[in-house]
């Protein structure tokens, strides 16, 4: 999770892990899609993510992010979710 003044999706970006994409493959597709606020989806059973999360998490620092619980990033109720999937205070 990366922490941000804006509001953002629940998570807005798909490491594809679960396609066995290879480590280089998920580092690329996360560290190139990221942006202030975003969410990063990974999955638990991922075969190569713990493999491609050490160089997420250094190319992420080197650009500045920082790193937060997602209770910083979601919204107490009561809240909406507007058709681009963003969480909007109610």
């Amino acid at each position: 999770m990366i922490s941000s003044q804006q509001l953002e999706p629940i998570w807005e970006r798909d490491s594809l892990d679960w396609k066995e994409l290879p480590a280089s493959e998920i580092t690329q597709r996360v560290t190139s899609k990221v942006q202030p606020g975003s969410i990063v989806l990974f999955h638990n059973a991922a075969i190569h993510t713990p493999e491609a999360l050490p160089a997420i998490l250094e190319a992420l620092l080197q650009q500045g992010y920082t790193f937060v619980p997602i209770s910083q990033l979601i919204l107490p109720k009561p809240y909406t979710i507007d058709h681009t999937g963003r969480q909007l205070p109610g």
